[in-house]
Parts: structure tokens; sequence; C-alpha cells
């Protein structure tokens, strides 16, 4: 029996080889943007990737929004409703992910939700009227929260100096898909009634898509993610490498660090309001340029894919910045970029033609995200311990500025 422990304990210490350079914490300190290597990598693509799915099934709806209006018979305020519940829902979910990111890991904290909301995806197809759409995007919004898991992940695998990047590429690429599902929804819808369904049937049809690659995300990140370097949540637990934390203990450090709620409002009023763009503006081109819906889709996209570079961008500068000006050089570029993003927001109100109205979208879409991607590059240096409920607030006050934003419009 000694002789068995004794070998147990020499196998447990010997050091594990990792693909990319770590620190003593084993966290990466480079990141290789191609690479799958296990864990770091192959947690960056499975985070980014269901996150993105996620923002798929979420913002379904608004390019097809033409369709179903006419179909559930919404009103103007119906659909502004629906939009400010897709993102309402997520506020209660995030509170219950920062706890889940904490005591239980990412990887069942963001497959159990991703398979949680999937069902409410399926169900569109049997949307009757304004409630029953409202609901529904109410609890897909729930799967909004995978935010937190995406950027606690990323927090646990990567070291401080390439943080930012890690944080920005996988926030971007996965709010990507507010992007590409304008482009992928109007596409599905016209192959489905090209086929002989309704216009009706179509859209209906149209959202099993997202649902199906929805659930078989949360599939691959429980067959092959890991929560941090050395392992999952629970064995660490049980190995003593990790302490087991509390939810009281969780929680309060949490919400009494003001750093967490000064950044979180900051974030509410660059992220709230592309969320707020992300519902109306296939339907804004569909409506007022009189343009045919895939035409509207197509250009409504341009404004998502800007994530693509835009908070990649973000994360990277902040990184780069913070190198040579340390947290005050992170800190004034978020200022400086997101001041930037609310002036062409303005101008954006205020162009009359679809060509001007087209590029300062996509600028205002460059700026905006761009502020997103460098707010991830200053969240893991405000609680190193509990970051997850940073994230929780950063996500939950951008659900204020996109209200807020929201019933501006509606007035």
């Amino acid at each position: 029996m000694e002789i068995e422990a004794t070998t147990v304990m020499e196998s447990n210490s010997q050091p594990q080889k990792f693909a990319l350079p770590v620190d003593s914490d084993h966290k990466a300190t480079q990141f290789w943007l191609f690479s799958f290597a296990k864990p770091h990598m192959r947690a960056f693509h499975l985070s980014w990737v269901s996150f993105f799915m996620c923002f798929v099934s979420t913002f379904a709806a608004p390019p097809l929004i033409p369709i179903i209006r006419d179909n559930l018979n919404l009103t103007s305020t119906d659909i502004g409703n629906a939009g400010i519940a897709s993102v309402s829902g997520a506020v209660f979910a995030r509170i219950a992910m920062g706890t889940a990111c904490d005591l239980f890991g990412p990887r069942l904290a963001s497959a159990c939700l991703i398979l949680v909301t999937a069902p409410a995806v399926f169900l569109f197809s049997m949307a009757s009227s304004p409630i029953s759409f409202l609901l529904l995007r109410f609890f897909v919004g729930f799967s909004l929260a995978t935010f937190v898991s995406t950027q606690f992940w990323m927090s646990s695998m990567f070291s401080a100096n390439v943080v930012g990047t890690a944080n920005g590429v996988a926030g971007g690429w996965g709010n990507l898909g507010g992007g590409a599902t304008q482009l992928i929804m109007p596409l599905v819808f016209g192959l489905i009634r090209d086929i002989g369904a309704t216009k009706f049937t179509a859209w209906r049809i149209a959202f099993q898509i997202p649902a199906l690659f929805q659930m078989l995300s949360a599939f691959a990140i429980l067959l092959f993610g890991q929560d941090m370097p050395d392992g999952n949540y629970h064995r660490l637990e049980k190995s003593g490498d990790k302490p087991k934390d509390k939810f009281t203990s969780v929680f309060w450090h949490g919400i009494t660090n003001y750093r967490g709620w000064i950044l979180a409002l900051t974030y509410g009023y660059c992220f709230g309001v592309e969320l707020t763009v992300d519902n109306i503006v296939a339907e804004y081109f569909y409506d007022r340029f009189n343009l045919k819906l895939h035409t509207a889709g197509i250009i409504a996209a341009t404004f998502g894919l800007a994530n693509i570079v835009s908070r990649p961008a973000g994360g990277i500068v902040s990184d780069l910045v913070s190198k040579r000006f340390g947290m005050r050089g992170r800190l004034w570029t978020l200022f400086v970029v997101q001041t930037i993003g609310g002036v062409l927001c303005v101008i954006l109100g205020q162009v009359g033609s679809l060509s001007g109205s087209i590029a300062v979208m996509i600028l205002f879409s460059l700026f905006c995200q761009g502020a997103c991607g460098l707010t991830f590059g200053v969240v893991p240096f405000v609680s190193r311990r509990y970051v997850s409920y940073k994230h929780f607030l950063l996500y939950d006050l951008t659900g204020i500025g996109f209200i807020d934003s929201v019933i501006l419009l509606l007035q």
C-alpha cells in the first residue's frame, strides 16, 4: 500500500507538458490562434464556437422579422419588447453563470446552459402569438450568459500578457454570430421556401438549424473541454490542488468591488448599444430603403461581422499599450475609442442616404466593438480570484444599456 501511494504521489508531482509555453500557474504566455493544442487553445476554440452558436440562436429572429411580424401580427411595440426580452432573460442566467463558473467550472456551466436553452430555439416553430414569441426570445436569451463562461475560461487559461488578446478574440468571434445570423437565417429561409414551403412555414423550419448546432457545440465542450490547464474542477478539488469556494464568499467579493461596477457600466453602453443595433438593423434597412430581405440581411451582417477584427484588435491593442503604459494605458485607450464610437453613433442617426448609412455604420461598428475588446483587456485585473463575478457584472449592466437604447428608439 505504501509503495502504491508513493507511486501515485510521484506521478502527480511530475510536471505536465504543454504545447504552448506557460507560466508558473500553467497559463499560456503565448496565443497561437490557429492551434488546437490541448488544453489552452482547445478551450479557446470550444468557447468562441459555442458562444457564436448562442449568438446565432438569440438573434436568429431579427433578420426574419419582416416575415414573422406578418405571420404573428406583431406591432412595433411587440418587436421592441421581444428585443428587450432577449437580453433581459440573460440577466437572470448571468447571475447563475457567475456562480456556476466559480463552483463547478466553465466547462460544465456553459455546456449545461446551452443544452437547457436549445429546446426554446426548437420551439420557435410553434410560436403562434406575440406573447409566445416574446417568451421564446426571453428564454433563448439566457444562452447569452455563455459570455461569462467564455471570458472566465480564457482568463483561466492565458497569462496576463496575452489575456486581453485571448478574451478579445474569443469574445469577438463569438459575437460574430450576431452578424453571421443576418446572413444565415435569410439564406436558410430562402432555401426552405424554394424547396416548396410557404413563407410562413419556412421561417419556422429555419429555426431548427441554429438549434441543432447549438446542441452540438454543448456536446463538444463536454467531450473535449477542460476547465483549467491542470484539469477539471472536480478532480482538482478532490486532490486538494484547488480550494473549494463557497457561494456566499464568491458572491460577496464579486458585488463589493466598486471597480467591477464602474467597468460594467462602461461596457453596458458600448455592447448594450451593439445589441440594440443587432436587433433592429435588418428591419431598419428593409423598411427605410425598401430593400429585399436578403439584401437588408447582407448589409446588416456587416455590422456584426466587423467583430472578426474589431474586438480582437481591441484586446490586442490593450495588451500592447499595457507593455509601455501599464493599466493607465489600457484605460485611456478604452476611453478614447469608446468616445469616438459614441460620436459615430450620433452621426449615424443623422445620415439619410443608403451609402452614407452603410459607411458610418461600419465605422461605428469598428469603434463600438473595439471598445468591447479593450474592456476585455481590463476585466481580468479587477479581481484575480473572483473573475467570473466581474464578467457577470460586466454583462448584466450591458442589459441596462441595451434596454435604455431600445426605450429611446421606441419613443
